[in-house]
């Protein structure tokens, strides 16, 4: 603990007389009582909190920091003058980690600090004047006074802030260990007993976020105090690294739409919105989203996974999506690639326009003629299937969208008449 200060080199500055140090030991009960009635009386945060036991421990603090000043003092020339300042120094450390914890603040801290210091300095100064020591004198045991209170002071900032960082890092790892928790889908009672130890409220809901983590720091600033930020290596993670994950507490129903604009213009990936026990299926559909390549808005607008569910469902087993798409397009295996891609493509927009000819044309960039043709020729190559519910079905299912990477299924079925729209796929 440091002792470079100039409380730490009274030694040969300042011989104080012994019947005056007696006299203001003596008077070191009374000033301890005052300093801290005037303490409570005048910083708010230890208003009624200093009573009873408490109050006499304080009072015995500032009795025996002011005591071991003057014995500072007294050794003035001895070998080790600063042996009483470490223990006062250790002493002064404590108490700003016993403030840490009892919750009270720095400035409260502080603000006792100086309070404490005028009151000691008006009863000790009245003391030491009419003990009839000389103006230069008096002036002198101020500055040292004073200096050996701003150590004492910094000492406890020391303290207070190294308990809160050990508080914080402690907590930080219990957030850390709930969020591996929840993503994991562990037990309900597992989950509860880390978010009591996590000292957590647990929310109605929870919503999964990705986003980089350059936005982080923005969208924390505006999102609900207890948003979990993931830690590292979170089960089944597939996203870059540049990326982190948000679990944002009761974001359901109208607040979805409140929590999108938060995150527009990050490029964020939103989960479904889930009780908070259940917040892994949440984390299962985003890291599906991400896996399947679900596209990001160009405008930064989030990715809502909800607007996506059709394309979810239908990539949930994606060797059986291709092994469909190959089988409703088996009667275009015998075709061109090009020409393929053009009628499943026409076929795909047929069926999602329900047959509106000149819906299809416009969907397509073709004339309604060329519309016409090629659905003609379906008809030629499916024959009556065409109007069998379970062929459109199958059909609708099949060319709902076009192949995700990955998709194209088993080596006998080869994606080539996916319904690609291309340039010459386009051409009437």
């Amino acid at each position: 603990m440091p002792e470079s200060g100039a409380a730490g080199q009274l030694g040969g500055r300042l011989e104080l007389d012994a019947q005056v140090a007696e006299r203001l030991r003596g008077r070191l009960p009374m000033v301890a009582a005052h300093t801290v009635t005037t303490i409570t009386a005048e910083v708010t945060a230890y208003s009624g909190t200093l009573t009873g036991q408490m109050r006499e421990k304080i009072e015995n603090a500032v009795r025996v920091a002011l005591g071991t000043f003057l014995q500072l003092i007294e050794r003035a020339g001895a070998a080790d003058p600063s042996t009483p300042l470490s223990r006062a120094l250790e002493a002064a450390y404590a108490l700003g980690a016993g403030e840490a914890r009892a919750g009270r603040s720095m400035d409260a801290l502080l603000a006792a600090y100086r309070v404490g210091a005028r009151v000691a300095w008006r009863e000790v100064s009245t003391t030491t004047v009419r003990s009839g020591l000389s103006a230069e004198t008096v002036a002198e045991f101020a500055e040292l006074m004073f200096a050996y209170i701003d150590e004492l002071s910094a000492a406890s900032v020391a303290g207070h802030s190294d308990e809160l960082a050990n508080v914080g890092r402690a907590r930080r790892r219990d957030l850390d260990r709930l969020t591996q928790h929840l993503l994991a889908g562990d037990p309900e009672e597992v989950l509860r007993r880390s978010a009591e130890r996590a000292e957590w409220s647990p929310p109605q809901t929870l919503t999964v976020v990705v986003l980089p983590r350059s936005s982080l720091r923005g969208v924390l600033a505006v999102l609900p105090p207890h948003t979990l930020e993931s830690g590292e290596d979170l089960p089944g993670a597939q996203w870059a690294e540049e990326e982190t994950l948000l679990l944002v507490p009761d974001m359901h129903g109208s607040r979805r739409r409140q929590l999108g604009t938060v995150l527009h213009g990050h490029r964020a990936v939103l989960g479904p919105a889930r009780p908070w026990v259940a917040v892994a299926r949440s984390y299962q559909r985003v890291l599906k989203a991400l896996m399947l390549g679900v596209p990001r808005p160009a405008d930064g607008t989030a990715l809502d996974t909800e607007q996506h569910l059709a394309r979810l469902v239908l990539h949930t087993d994606p060797e059986a999506l291709a092994d469909l798409r190959a089988q409703v397009l088996a009667p275009l295996a015998d075709l061109s690639p090009a020409t393929a891609a053009r009628l499943a493509e026409t076929m795909r927009s047929w069926l999602l326009h329900q047959g509106r000819r000149d819906d299809v044309a416009a969907d397509l960039f073709v004339h309604p003629q060329t519309v016409r043709y090629r659905m003609g020729r379906l008809r030629e190559l499916y024959g009556d299937r065409l109007h069998e519910p379970g062929t459109v079905l199958d059909l609708t299912v099949a060319l709902a969208f076009p192949p995700a990477e990955g998709d194209g299924g088993p080596a006998e079925h080869p994606p080539a008449t996916a319904p690609t729209p291309s340039s010459e796929a386009r051409r009437p």
